[in-house]
């Protein structure tokens, strides 16, 4: 298999036959000619089904993770809600983690739920407790490692071993593909959401799946041209671009978030740091064993509680207060009363003083002199 940055620029991506053109064209019609009445030319007929532009993202996508399909969505919650719609139905039952991302959450809770599925929220990092959720109706373990806002660490591995008859869904929005391969560790499914790190440049907004089962990556091309839940080829080709530089930026986001944590975790106004590329972090060795490198997000606690981490996330310069993450430009943002609104009063309520941080590529020595500025104002 050719390297990683070697399938991440050519993988989907030959020059065009016709022109010659050296990046894949934006194949912006919505249907496509035939030669006579069912004789598909090229194997497209209307872009809902199929688009060249996107077709070009699926194989790139899938090559990156190391799997047979790739599927390219119009979000990362688009992914969610047609993956779960294949997986179960009315009487089944899904495991999430504790600390989930609040989208998901809300897709399960508030969606699923009235359709009669049942849930469980679990710590993954505790297989016992893994074991103890799992029923015979348990259909789904939905996974994310790192987790969305806590940076909890799950062992991939782990939880393949105990997931018994149920699928095994790697949310690996954090890492990205360069960082962590869920599926040559035994996950069924790896989910991204492609606005993050693989577009990289905050600029579009997509979702994608990669797998290697031949049946259940057929539902998923069935279900997903009935719902109609796809990326315009324009999106497909913005997150094409950005995907040819995520080594390179993910070397770059990982140096500065190092940098950045050591910083925090010796501000005296910062209570915890969390971020596994330290090693007092719970899920460092893990994190060691089954990433590449620790990624570009950091969430802290501000010891002055919530109106301080309020401060905190209006003070700085640099770091801009916006929802979303994995993009060029760093980010900051208060979990609580921003992405993860909808978990309040649940059991998967953050701390009101935690902010969240995506570390950009900006220099670092800036990054952490705005940080320092910030949280100085509060101590």
């Amino acid at each position: 298999m050719k390297g990683f940055s070697t399938r991440a620029i050519h993988a989907g991506q030959e020059p065009d036959p016709t022109t010659g053109a050296v990046i894949v064209p934006i194949h912006a019609s919505s249907t496509f000619a035939q030669d006579g009445v069912g004789g598909l030319r090229s194997g497209y007929e209307y872009s809902r089904s199929a688009n060249p532009t996107r077709t070009a993202l699926q194989e790139c996508l899938a090559a990156l993770e190391g799997g047979a399909h790739g599927f390219a969505f119009g979000s990362g919650m688009g992914a969610s809600d047609v993956l779960l719609r294949v997986l179960v139905k009315p009487g089944d039952h899904i495991v999430i983690p504790h600390d989930a991302y609040g989208g998901t959450f809300r897709l399960v809770d508030k969606v699923l739920t009235q359709w009669g599925v049942t849930y469980s929220t679990v710590d993954l990092a505790d297989i016992d407790a893994l074991r103890a959720a799992l029923r015979p109706q348990t259909r789904v373990i939905w996974c994310e490692t790192p987790t969305n806002p806590l940076l909890g660490i799950a062992d991939i591995a782990a939880l393949a071993e105990v997931k018994g008859a149920a699928r095994l869904v790697v949310d690996n929005t954090f890492a990205s593909p360069y960082l962590q391969q869920p599926l040559a560790l035994g996950a069924d499914v790896v989910l991204h959401s492609t606005t993050k790190y693989v577009g990289g440049h905050s600029d579009v907004v997509g979702g994608a799946l990669v797998l290697d089962d031949d049946g259940l990556a057929e539902q998923i091309r069935f279900t997903q041209n009935s719902v109609g839940s796809v990326p315009g080829p324009f999106d497909a080709w913005l997150t094409l671009r950005g995907a040819k530089t995520l080594a390179v930026r993910m070397e770059r986001h990982s140096d500065n978030a190092e940098q950045v944590a050591q910083a925090l975790a010796a501000h005296p106004a910062v209570s915890t740091v969390l971020y596994p590329g330290l090693p007092d972090h719970p899920g460092h060795a893990i994190a060691a064993r089954q990433m590449r490198r620790f990624g570009g997000m950091v969430s802290f606690t501000v010891k002055a509680g919530k109106e301080a981490a309020l401060k905190v996330c209006a003070g700085t310069e640099l770091f801009t207060l916006a929802e979303s993450l994995g993009g060029v430009e760093s980010l900051i943002e208060h979990p609580g009363e921003m992405t993860h609104a909808s978990v309040a009063g649940s059991a998967l309520e953050v701390p009101d003083s935690l902010v969240r941080l995506s570390v950009g590529i900006e220099d670092a020595a800036d990054l952490v002199e705005d940080l320092t500025h910030a949280l100085d104002a509060v101590r």
